[in-house]
């Protein structure tokens, strides 16, 4: 079996995060890992916070608190979401970690060993009333490419440009707001991605047909234009520091590394953090070093991370002169927005990750964002669809068939799945339909297509649903108890296969669905397409447990507080 290596954008550290950034990176790198573990593969899923720059130090400044500190219960905040959403990650980093500072610092030492870093002087905004210069993303103004008047000055979140902090419209200080801005110089360095650009182009033309569409786009966009040497240096309080046995001017000035030359470099890091947890039995390096073609790197990212990693992370990759392993698959997805308007923290608009998992469990929310994820255009949360998704989907085609499978054999069979009857041509079609359906499953998760996987999923459960009413057990038992106590066994055996296959979307059911069944020895990862055809995992005699209602239908009522709380409709922007 291979071996997968997988990573999802580091979250940043500021704030807790918005749906769409779990469904942009997270999540679906989650379903994929969980996937790839039950098919037998050997995977390391690895995130961690993303700590530098200037958003953290505004962060800390605001709550009057050092920026370490901050850091450090912002992540453990981070992270308990992400453990209420059942993320498995193998490994849960902070990109502020020793082992993540030693191995950016080495990346930068061999880069300026190989020509490519260079220091220059350049011309900087000053901002006198905060008496420091202010790096990009202190500086705030209009993005002359698009007009919006919140741009930052490394990029405009609107249109995804690139910018200096010189290129903006009536600049101003993010700290203060002052537009009282001077230009003066001071020293930094600079990665000579120019240098690298015909090695970046060569590696991507070699990987970017079998990426989807958004990757490659924007990775040939950010070509096209020619890349540019990119100062990888900040004057921040807070960041990894210049080694001073290579730059000791840059040092002694505090200089620390741009946010974005470090944060890709802490997926490597954050491996070396967990290997360091239990180095008897973790080789960070044979992950990441080495490895050629024995390892699958897939990069999981919203499609404004998308040109740092597959043309500026591949530059200094490749600059350092190092077998280092690069991606293979960049899965890049586009936004959701809250009824096509932003989630804005500031004006209260739509549903960050916290507050989803205190009003429903986190399944209700796992299913929905990736059978709806925003993989070829940007799609829109609107409570209305999320009502209509739960209730149609999980309630009824789901939730209904296992409670009133389980409950009905219970009533008129005892607490054992029934025996009785033989297969006959409905069992025999159905079991050719869920060999069929379970194929199709596979095949859109192996492609990584994920709303064609959870439609596949969703046609599985529908099938049960499909079978149940053409046999009509609750008819059949008045002149066939045999008949009926087959088509009950089957379901059962339906309702455990659901419960093994839906385990990448809906964990927590998946395994009370599971638990309803006193199966011994049930080690089962996955079912066979043989298993799918005959529906006879679980046998006749197996004691079982009626489970509570697996996913509560949402009301009118609930809908219009949920709107009502969050913003809807008529407060979209």
């Amino acid at each position: 079996m291979a071996r997968h290596l997988i990573t999802s954008a580091l979250p940043y550290i500021n704030g807790i995060k918005h749906l769409g950034n779990m469904v942009g990176s997270m999540l679906p790198a989650d379903v994929y890992s969980r996937y790839l573990r039950q098919r037998g593969h050997d995977v390391l899923y690895i995130c961690a916070t993303d700590e530098h720059g200037t958003p953290a130090e505004l962060a800390a400044k605001e709550q009057g608190i050092p920026v370490d500190a901050f850091c450090a219960q912002a992540h453990d905040a981070q992270k308990a979401v992400y453990d209420g959403f059942a993320l498995a990650f193998d490994y849960f980093g902070r990109s502020s970690s020793p082992e993540n500072r030693e191995i950016t610092q080495h990346f930068a030492r061999r880069l300026n060993e190989n020509g490519f870093i260079e220091e220059r002087a350049i011309r900087q905004v000053y901002s006198p009333v905060d008496g420091r210069f202010l790096p990009d993303r202190y500086v705030e103004g209009t993005c002359p490419h698009c007009g919006y008047d919140k741009a930052r000055g490394d990029q405009c979140e609107n249109c995804t440009r690139v910018l200096d902090p010189t290129d903006l419209i009536n600049p101003r200080s993010a700290i203060s707001g002052s537009t009282d801005l001077e230009i003066r110089e001071t020293k930094h360095l600079f990665l000579l991605q120019s240098k690298l650009q015909n090695e970046v182009e060569a590696w991507v033309s070699r990987h970017e047909a079998d990426w989807p569409q958004l990757a490659s786009s924007i990775a040939r966009k950010w070509l096209t234009e020619g890349l540019h040497d990119r100062a990888i240096t900040r004057d921040l309080d807070w960041g990894v520091p210049v080694p001073a046995d290579t730059w000791p001017e840059l040092a002694a000035e505090g200089k620390v590394f741009y946010v974005w030359f470090d944060a890709p470099i802490e997926y490597i890091g954050a491996t070396k953090e967990w290997s360091d947890q239990d180095p008897e039995n973790r080789d960070w390096k044979s992950w990441w070093y080495d490895v050629d073609d024995s390892v699958r790197y897939t990069e999981f990212m919203a499609k404004d991370n998308v040109p740092f990693h597959t043309v500026m992370f591949p530059a200094t990759e490749l600059g350092v002169r190092e077998p280092w392993k690069k991606v293979d698959f960049v899965k890049a997805f586009n936004w959701l927005t809250y009824y096509g308007g932003k989630f804005s923290t500031s004006q209260k608009r739509g549903v960050f990750t916290d507050q989803a998992l205190d009003i429903l469990p986190a399944d209700y929310w796992r299913y929905f964002l990736i059978a709806n994820a925003p993989e070829s255009d940007d799609s829109s949360f609107t409570w209305e669809h999320f009502t209509a998704t739960v209730n149609k989907d999980l309630a009824d085609t789901l939730g209904n068939f296992v409670n009133r499978v389980l409950s009905f054999s219970k009533k008129r069979f005892g607490d054992d799945v029934p025996a009785g009857g033989e297969p006959g041509a409905a069992e025999a079609r159905l079991g050719e339909q869920i060999a069929e359906l379970l194929a199709e499953y596979e095949a859109q998760m192996e492609a990584l297509q994920f709303r064609k996987a959870a439609a596949a999923l969703r046609a599985l459960w529908s099938a049960g649903n499909s079978y149940l009413e053409e046999k009509a057990p609750w008819l059949e038992i008045k002149t066939n108890k045999d008949g009926a106590a087959l088509t009950l066994r089957t379901a059962m055996n339906l309702i455990h296969l659901y419960s093994v296959v839906s385990e990448p979307f809906i964990p927590a059911t998946a395994k009370t669905m599971r638990e309803a069944f006193a199966l011994a020895g049930d080690t089962a990862a996955w079912v066979t397409a043989d298993e799918a055809r005959s529906l006879v995992s679980v046998p006749a005699g197996t004691p079982f447990t009626v489970p509570p209602v697996l996913f509560a239908k949402l009301t009118d009522e609930d809908l219009e507080t949920y709107k009502e709380r969050f913003g809807g409709e008529s407060s979209a922007a």
